[in-house]
């Protein structure tokens, strides 16, 4: 697979988000079904995982999806570029804030088996602790050699050009898909500018540019499609166009929809790293095959030109934590 990079990390150019093993998407797998997915997608070139110490079912099981990682990565952690994150509560931050981080860091090395991390997010903004204190804490954890690179989760520009300016940032991971372009306005551009890589979540736009979410589709348990606003009865229709769109070049490809939506934006930035996720290996394996779906330069400007003149029916973004640092 191709690389790209996030700041001075080397990562495969299509990335795996790992939460689905644990919670977000109804009744999770086995363990032993979650540690073979990942390996078989490490065997498939991808490089990049990423979790959070707070993946767990229903949130209740702190760490649970750090542990299902550190397993399937026994023996193979060179060659993985590691990526998990943090809440930073406000009395901690307060308190002594290099010390909240190296405790929320402690544990999730302790749970991933590992003595570093390659990359360590902080999840969302806490209003109420500086973003340049927290910069300045993770320079110290570089500095320690515990993180190689340090990141921001749904952040605007301003925020992210706040951080960066006190120690380097490496990724931002924002939600982005043909269906949520907001951050192509300023994001994304000050990301390339300044050597910061766009990782990309919920790329597919919560599974629905992949065509199998329809109107008889059921999500059980604690799946948070369940309240995404695309894929309401009324925008499932709405939101047709897009679909059509994809579909359209899919069958002249001859690829899947998700590839074609992956490849879009593979074409699209050379910084951006999407990480597609599923508890399912097939649907796994075929998000990594778009890393082999090459558009030409008429295909892609085709498909942009088209997007350019939909609209969007509900937004994912506006579901999500942290809705007013977007931009």
């Amino acid at each position: 697979m191709d690389t790209r990079k996030l700041g001075n990390l080397t990562v495969s150019a299509i990335g795996m988000g790992c939460m689905g093993f644990s919670h977000g998407y109804g009744a999770i797998p086995t363990e032993e079904y979650s540690i073979e997915a990942i390996q078989a997608a490490l065997d498939y070139g991808c490089t990049f995982l990423d979790t959070s110490e707070a993946y767990g079912p229903y949130l209740a099981d702190t760490g649970h999806n750090e542990k299902i990682v550190g397993k399937a990565i026994q023996g193979r952690r060179k060659d993985v570029v590691l990526a998990t994150k943090l809440f930073l509560g406000t009395d901690e931050a307060r308190k002594n804030l290099y010390g909240a981080l190296r405790h929320h860091l402690d544990a999730s090395l302790d749970r991933l088996g590992t003595d570093y991390a390659d990359l360590y997010y902080l999840h969302r903004i806490n209003p109420e602790v500086p973003v340049e204190h927290v910069a300045e804490g993770m320079g110290r954890l570089i500095q320690d050699g515990l993180i190689r690179g340090w990141g921001l989760s749904m952040v605007n520009a301003d925020i992210l050009q706040r951080a960066h300016e006190v120690t380097p940032v490496s990724a931002v991971q924002n939600i982005y898909s043909m269906m949520e372009r907001d951050y192509e306005k300023r994001v994304i551009p000050y990301c390339q500018a300044h050597n910061i890589g766009f990782v990309a979540f919920s790329p597919i736009a919560s599974g629905y540019l992949s065509g199998k979410v329809t109107a008889d589709t059921r999500f059980e348990g604690d799946d948070v499609r369940k309240w995404v606003p695309q894929l309401s009865r009324e925008n499932l229709t709405a939101n047709r166009p897009f679909l059509d769109l994809v579909s359209g070049m899919a069958e002249r490809k001859g690829t899947t929809n998700a590839q074609i939506s992956l490849a879009w934006m593979l074409k699209k930035y050379p910084h951006v790293v999407p990480i597609p996720g599923s508890k399912n290996k097939g649907r796994i394996l075929e998000n990594l095959g778009a890393s082999q779906v090459h558009l030409t330069d008429a295909e892609f400007s085709e498909l942009d030109t088209a997007l350019s003149a939909l609209t969007v029916h509900g937004r994912r973004k506006d579901m999500d934590r942290g809705t007013e640092y977007i931009d």
